[in-house]
């Protein structure tokens, strides 16, 4: 069934059957839902060339990420890729993933001039994110996973990653730690900076030193949290409790605490922050892990529910969200040993 049959079932006309479809909001919701299920009832898929022609949108949210930093290796930044597309997908919109071969610069330049997207999605923003203020002068719409500190207008999803690390820092100082230790990320990206800050508020507010020797930063692999547990446990005033930024930096301090005969949850308490990843599920490690959680998979749906809303003509000011995030206890994390 074409656009021109499915109109003449409905008895309406090509132009509402295709805003309806399309999800602009001028269509009512009682039309728009009659529409759906029609569409869904006769298999009707709008054919993507006549579609661009009619709406002037391409279908497509767009991600482009730098080929010095392949993020498609990364567990956690394809989780939150599934989650952009399985919304994507509801909507019969296609997400466009792009690397950028040295110029990331052009390759979003073409992006906006070849219209080829209807809005770009940013992800691992850095405190200065030059990427915000160009899109924003090539009129292409975009949305940010997290936040940058330029002070400029933009939409964004973040979660609230100070008071998140925040609360785990307090709640170790109440167990009666007091030298605890930061496995983060480079502090260039924002969402680091926002964990360190929270780490070192917490540890001000209760008269403790957040001494630079216990924050380490590195990518977020198992092998850096190996690395950066290691060098913080040959300090002569080792720490006693590890933060850290993901899963994986967890699972190397788990390593490097075996390796120098401690025991997590008895010599060593962990937190980690749990991104909610399928592969890896902080409860059932040996102990169970403490955690922060905020489901990255639900940022990706969210995100891209942004996008398409930006496509359709949803006000950028209006679509700013900053997520709580849970704190979960578990056996990783106990009272300093005697």
């Amino acid at each position: 069934m074409n656009l021109k049959e499915l109109s003449q079932h409905l008895g309406l006309s090509q132009t509402t059957v295709s805003r309806a479809l399309n999800g602009f909001p001028e269509v009512g919701e009682a039309t728009r839902k009659r529409v759906l299920e029609a569409a869904e009832t006769f298999q009707y898929r709008p054919n993507a060339s006549a579609r661009k022609l009619a709406t002037g949108r391409a279908g497509a949210i767009g991600i482009v990420f730098s080929s010095d930093r392949n993020m498609l290796l990364d567990p956690i930044f394809t989780d939150f890729l599934a989650g952009v597309a399985s919304q994507c997908s509801r909507s019969d919109n296609d997400v466009l993933v792009s690397s950028a071969q040295g110029d990331e610069a052009g390759t979003y330049r073409r992006l906006a001039r070849v219209r080829s997207v209807d809005a770009l999605l940013l992800s691992s923003p850095t405190i200065d994110d030059a990427r915000i203020a160009m899109l924003q002068r090539l009129d292409m719409p975009l949305v940010v996973h997290g936040r940058t500190q330029t002070g400029l207008n933009y939409p964004y999803l973040d979660i609230d990653n100070e008071g998140a690390f925040h609360k785990a820092t307090t709640l170790l100082i109440d167990l009666g730690h007091r030298r605890i230790g930061l496995l983060n990320e480079n502090l260039r990206f924002t969402f680091a900076t926002h964990r360190s800050q929270g780490w070192r508020r917490a540890l001000t507010e209760r008269g403790l030193a957040a001494p630079p020797e216990l924050e380490g930063g590195a990518r977020m692999t198992e092998e850096n949290g190996y690395r950066m547990a290691r060098g913080l446990f040959d300090l002569p005033d080792p720490p006693t409790a590890l933060l850290c930024s993901s899963i994986f930096l967890a699972l190397g301090a788990m390593r490097a605490a075996r390796e120098t005969g401690r025991i997590v949850g008895k010599d060593l308490s962990l937190i980690a922050h749990d991104d909610g990843l399928d592969a890896i599920r902080p409860e059932t490690l040996t102990p169970a892990l403490t955690t922060t959680f905020s489901s990255i998979h639900a940022a990706g749906v969210r995100v891209a529910e942004i996008a398409m809303a930006l496509a359709n003509g949803a006000d950028p000011a209006a679509t700013a969200e900053i997520w709580p995030v849970d704190l979960v206890f578990r056996g990783s994390t106990v009272p300093p040993a005697p």
